[in-house]
């Protein structure tokens, strides 16, 4: 039976429609590291920053990665969040509108 991490890689990646190279690449690893992380029954010990990259590619936080306690989608917003900070104000400006703009038209469309 492979690893909670390998798992929980392996399941992202596919639901992403991204294959070992591609995680691989998106992560700056090896495709062959990758399989391991994901098969192996006695896992690795990748790095806080091998984790942190694969974490990102796959839209994640590390803490999900590690933690079966972690809520899923909670993980995915962090990540967001995370990736939205780094944005110039501009580009979140325009961001926050189109938010405004989904929000109002979800509002006349419930009910």
């Amino acid at each position: 039976m492979a690893n909670v991490l390998g798992e929980k890689i392996r399941r992202l990646r596919k639901e992403k429609g991204m294959t070992l190279d591609g995680l691989a690449e998106a992560s700056g690893s090896s495709k062959s590291y990758i399989w391991e992380l994901e098969n192996s029954n006695d896992p690795l010990r990748p790095s806080a920053e091998k984790l942190q990259k694969i974490a990102d590619a796959l839209g994640q936080t590390v803490e999900f990665l590690i933690d079966d306690e972690v809520n899923e989608e909670a993980s995915a917003d962090a990540a967001f969040y995370r990736k939205f900070r780094k944005l110039e104000p501009e580009t979140k400006d325009r961001i926050r509108e189109i938010m405004d703009v989904w929000s109002k038209a979800g509002k006349g469309t419930k009910g």
